[in-house]
């Protein structure tokens, strides 16, 4: 293999740190759509704090719809959805692998409970 640095005329190249290289990674394999739900579901699960009376959970178009095994849980659930709501969000915008830029798959603006 040559020796680059030794070539003349040969553009030296800045070094990129792996924080500037996974997002530009995901995007040009255009993973952006699947992470983004993932880490969606993954939010959900952290901040709800009924990951196991969770049965289902669908994402799209902003909607979280997620499904779940007890009726008094899901009553409770339907006070706190605006805070849960929040509270989602927030975790998503501190989170370095949901690629917060992506419109298709973005924040969840709405909570809807089955």
């Amino acid at each position: 293999m040559p020796d680059y640095r030794k070539i003349k005329g040969t553009p030296r190249k800045e070094a990129l740190g792996m924080d500037q290289i996974v997002p530009m990674y995901i995007r040009a394999m255009k993973l952006s759509a699947g992470l983004n739900t993932q880490r969606v579901f993954a939010a959900w699960d952290a901040v709800s704090g009924v990951k196991d009376f969770t049965l289902r959970k669908f994402y799209r178009d902003g909607k979280l719809y997620v499904t779940l095994s007890s009726s008094m849980v899901r009553s409770h659930l339907e006070f706190q959805k605006d805070a849960i709501l929040m509270a989602v969000n927030n975790f998503l915008s501190k989170d370095e692998l949901f690629a917060k830029d992506y419109d298709k798959v973005g924040f969840v603006k709405e909570i809807i409970l089955k």
